[in-house]
């Protein structure tokens, strides 16, 4: 039943949407509907700003960090594995906004703080390198989720963890499948290209 509760509680965390709020409470616009269409950070930040953007961001990691941190208090590290799991999930397909959210890499982020903070540093640094010399959010984040599970295993965790790795890098890559289309195709918008809000 805790872990029960615990899963429950790590969802719900996740379907909380800082995204969709920044845009109602700033502009009383559904962020969906601008830019890329995603209730996420990066979107935030092309459509309505650095500062909005930098809090969706903050905001989104906090939910992964509560939700495992959460999780581990009621059922140990199993709670905490899969109430971190779950708001990711959450975070994803949210019940407040049915079911279409973001694709949860500051809330991935953030669990991963909780469970694995060297590993989620190294992500951290190569995430941001990469972003740095391409100009691409979704390639660093891509590389990231293919990463996660390699360290795992570098690392020497056991076949659990690193099949929770590759859970949670196979789910943040399904969710870019867009993005890494439109890489291909060299369609990909780079930071700093802004969306207009009418």
């Amino acid at each position: 039943m805790k872990l029960f509760i615990a899963v429950l509680a790590g969802y719900l965390l996740g379907s909380i949407p800082p995204s969709f709020l920044a845009g109602k409470i700033t502009r009383n616009i559904d962020i969906r509907q601008y830019g890329s269409g995603n209730a996420g950070a990066t979107n935030v930040l092309r459509v309505l700003g650095v500062k909005a953007g930098i809090v969706v961001f903050l905001a989104d990691i906090l939910k992964g960090v509560l939700a495992a941190l959460v999780g581990r208090w009621m059922a140990g590290e199993t709670g905490a594995v899969l109430a971190g799991f779950a708001a990711i999930v959450g975070h994803n397909w949210p019940v407040f906004l049915n079911f279409r959210g973001g694709k949860g890499i500051a809330t991935s982020f953030g669990v991963l703080l909780v469970l694995f903070p060297l590993i989620s540093a190294i992500l951290f640094v190569v995430g941001v390198i990469i972003i740095a010399i391409t100009g691409y959010v979704s390639l660093g984040s891509i590389t990231a989720a293919i990463l996660f599970p390699i360290l795992l295993v570098i690392f020497g965790y056991d076949w659990k963890m690193v099949l929770f790795g590759v859970l949670v890098g196979g789910l943040a890559l399904y969710r870019h499948r867009s993005n890494i289309s439109r890489l291909i195709e060299g369609k990909e918008n780079k930071l700093g290209e802004r969306a207009r809000v009418q």
